[in-house]
């Protein structure tokens, strides 16, 4: 069984890169680094990879907002091949500031592909924010249970950290986020909602299940050390984060 190659994407500001490169690795894939100019210009194909992450950071500085300018470039460089990557049954996954990437291009949610259906603007509180924050998983009260097959077997609830500005997702109207509650597309929800996003939206999916977007970094605990309170709870051998990678990386051995 041949071990899947993941694209993990790098521009000017990408900063979650390597970590995200080692859960891939640390869940049986084989990684590469890849800077968006290497795709642009045919030195690189996405074709010759089976996933695709967009992981987090500030790309460009968050210039004109969080991820737009990277959303353009694989909107207007890459739409094609991006199209043809996911129709041929591969995974996406962007993480933070990917997620915001995925949104702004208009791949997330995909209920109309292309178009703008979401955004994640400025936290309520009008700061950054880094801290641990529970997650609710599937079942957690959807019209319909989550198709992501990133999150299968994932405990009902989960803790990440997050560390961002503009984390507050928020649907374009009431339509899209009843089309999202009906297609069982919400995967994550906060606990404790940290920035204000509308319904607690913490991650969604498309309507494949393939394609996840979510503001909290699954890469930064993959394993039970990187828990902030490990020693007074007791150490486990993978972090919450972990299966979400290794979910991506078994569904795609079984179908290569």
């Amino acid at each position: 069984m041949k071990n899947p190659r993941v694209i993990v994407l790098r521009t000017a500001g990408t900063n979650c890169d390597n970590e995200t490169a080692s859960a891939f690795k640390m869940a049986g894939s084989v990684p590469e680094l890849v800077h968006i100019n290497e795709l642009a210009r045919d030195e690189k194909f996405l074709k010759d990879f089976q996933i695709f992450a967009i992981p987090g950071g500030f790309t460009y500085g968050d210039d004109i907002a969080s991820g737009k300018i990277l959303a353009n470039e694989i909107k207007y460089k890459l739409k094609e091949d991006l199209k043809k990557f996911i129709n041929s049954g591969k995974l996406v996954i962007g993480i933070c500031n990917g997620f915001q990437v995925l949104v702004k291009a208009g791949v997330l949610p995909g209920i109309n592909p292309g178009a703008l259906e979401a955004t994640l603007s400025f936290n309520d509180s009008g700061s950054f924010i880094d801290k641990w924050v529970e997650l609710k998983t599937d079942g957690i009260g959807h019209m319909a249970e989550s198709r992501c097959v990133w999150t299968k077997g994932l405990k009902e609830k989960i803790y990440l950290p997050i560390a961002h500005g503009e984390g507050k997702f928020i649907p374009r109207d009431k339509n899209v986020l009843n089309n999202l509650r009906k297609n069982g597309q919400i995967v994550f929800k906060y606990i404790d909602n940290p920035n204000g996003s509308i319904d607690n939206i913490a991650g969604i999916c498309d309507a494949t299940g393939r394609v996840l977007g979510m503001m909290p970094h699954p890469e930064r605990h993959v394993l039970g050390t990187q828990h902030p309170r490990w020693t007074r709870e007791g150490l486990k051998e993978y972090g919450d984060g972990f299966i979400i990678f290794k979910n991506g990386v078994d569904y795609m051995k079984k179908i290569m």
